[in-house]
């Protein structure tokens, strides 16, 4: 029996929010998901993301603590804080690279903080492949 590529099975796609008040940031990392075969949803407030999570189910949250309505500590707090929201990993990608905030992320349940630099979007890439099953291992 040979196989019909067109009858293939659809792969699957995760689902990604950004939550990112930087055009240029925000359009750099959502080409490097798609390009990765995520579907991603861009959004540059920190209520916006908030409203985003609840009203669409993401399976990743990518989140800048710099906003300009409220910060990624505070966004995150209230993922956390929504039983149906708790289990989405938020990866906190941001310029604030102190060791205090660092540690403030991930107490309060970030999975990963990565300090945006050169090599960000490959360590973003890398940890959203470990959190997310079907994105290709390449």
């Amino acid at each position: 029996m040979t196989s019909n590529n067109s009858n293939a099975e659809a792969v699957y796609r995760p689902s990604i929010l950004i939550v990112e008040d930087s055009p240029p940031q925000a359009l750099k990392v959502k080409l490097v998901l798609e390009s990765n075969g995520c579907q991603v949803v861009w959004v540059d407030t920190g209520w916006a993301g908030v409203a985003a999570a609840k009203n669409q189910r993401f399976d990743l949250i990518v989140l800048d603590v710099e906003l300009p309505d409220i910060d990624g500590f505070t966004v995150c707090r209230n993922l956390k804080a929504e039983p149906e929201l708790a289990e989405v990993p938020v990866v906190m990608l941001t310029t604030r690279d102190h060791a205090e905030d660092v540690l403030n992320g991930l107490e309060i349940g970030a999975v990963d903080y990565i300090p945006k630099d050169a090599f960000a979007e490959m360590v973003l890439l890398e940890t959203i492949k470990q959190m997310v099953r079907d994105i290709p291992k390449t």
